[in-house]
């Protein structure tokens, strides 16, 4: 059984690596009169050892060009930026790693790890010391911003700007989806906890994949396939169920990240999938009350924008990304 599940996510990754090459070689062709567009380089794939658990990461461009700190969300990996990891890494040292129980890094047992946004930030906090970031900008998304948002916080020198693909910071971005999850924050019961296991069936990996996709040929199936897989091992439930839990506390930090935009109003873009059913747009556009000049921008797309707009989202960070300070 475990050479079968082996053989399958051969299949995945043999899979995706075609199709990333396709996809990139396609989008280089048909837009070679654009120099901001997609060019091929050299994408490495690292670990590094942090508290005896290994973390995963992808590292393309010049190790002595800016950096940019590129942080995924739920329930995916690195993987979500294989196209757009080539577009910033002919400008830009991109690093992108797996939060710990996802992707290709370790998921230790519950017993052993912590799974709390709080304990994933510690967890990056030691990877950006141990691989030497001093200044960098950082894509947050998803469950990517709450673990952004506690680095920036922490390390407000380091911070040269921020650019938040569908990652909230204020309520006014939480839809109607969240009811039955902070029905579980209010009241931690066994009901309410098996409640949300559906979320975490293909079914609602593919839900987050398609709702607000007006063109669906555009999502790469090796996407929420490979997503699946992970979610599929054992105790990733649980770990996944502890997480959700934890999510209310990021709701309670909101103040203390809208202090730092208020305090150190670092540079802001906002790019955002306007169709998304669980981050609403006006999420995005209250970046906009404690950092007046931040950037919004919205497309016509779902959670994962990356997925059927990664040209014009490429694009538009580059441009920010050149205003940004080294």
């Amino acid at each position: 059984m475990n050479q079968i599940k082996q053989t399958k996510l051969a299949v995945i990754i043999i899979v995706s690596v075609l199709l990333v090459n396709t996809t990139i070689m396609g989008q280089s062709n048909s837009n070679s009169k654009n120099t901001e567009n997609i060019s091929v380089a050299n994408i490495h794939y690292r670990q590094v050892k942090i508290d005896g658990q290994t973390i995963f990461y992808r590292e393309a461009g010049e190790k002595n060009a800016p950096t940019i700190l590129l942080l995924h969300g739920y329930p995916t990996s690195s993987h979500m930026f294989r196209n757009l990891i080539p577009m910033l890494s002919s400008k830009y040292n991109v690093i992108a790693p797996d939060l710990p129980g996802f992707g290709y890094s370790d998921a230790p047992d519950r017993s052993k790890y912590a799974y709390t946004f709080d304990n994933l930030a510690k967890t990056m906090q030691t990877f950006i010391d141990q691989i030497g970031l001093k200044r960098f900008a950082v894509y947050v998304f998803d469950y990517g911003a709450p673990v952004g948002f506690r680095l920036a916080v922490a390390n407000p020198e380091k911070i040269t700007g921020i650019i938040s693909q569908n990652g909230n910071a204020y309520e006014e971005g939480l839809s109607s989806i969240w009811d039955p999850i902070q029905k579980y924050w209010q009241n931690d019961t066994p009901e309410n906890r098996n409640a949300l296991k559906d979320t975490y069936t293909i079914e609602g990996t593919k839900f987050q994949y398609f709702t607000g996709v007006s063109d669906t040929s555009l999502i790469a199936p090796e996407s929420y396939t490979l997503d699946q897989h992970f979610l599929d091992r054992p105790e990733s439930l649980e770990i996944q169920l502890d997480l959700i839990k934890d999510y209310k506390t990021n709701v309670k930090l909101y103040p203390k990240f809208h202090e730092y935009f208020r305090t150190y109003k670092p540079k802001l873009l906002a790019v955002w999938g306007n169709k998304d059913p669980f981050f609403l747009p006006p999420g995005a556009e209250a970046y906009k009350k404690d950092i007046p000049d931040a950037t919004v921008k919205f497309y016509d797309t779902g959670h994962f924008a990356l997925e059927t707009h990664v040209q014009e989202i490429g694009n538009d960070i580059l441009k920010f990304l050149a205003t940004l300070p080294k």
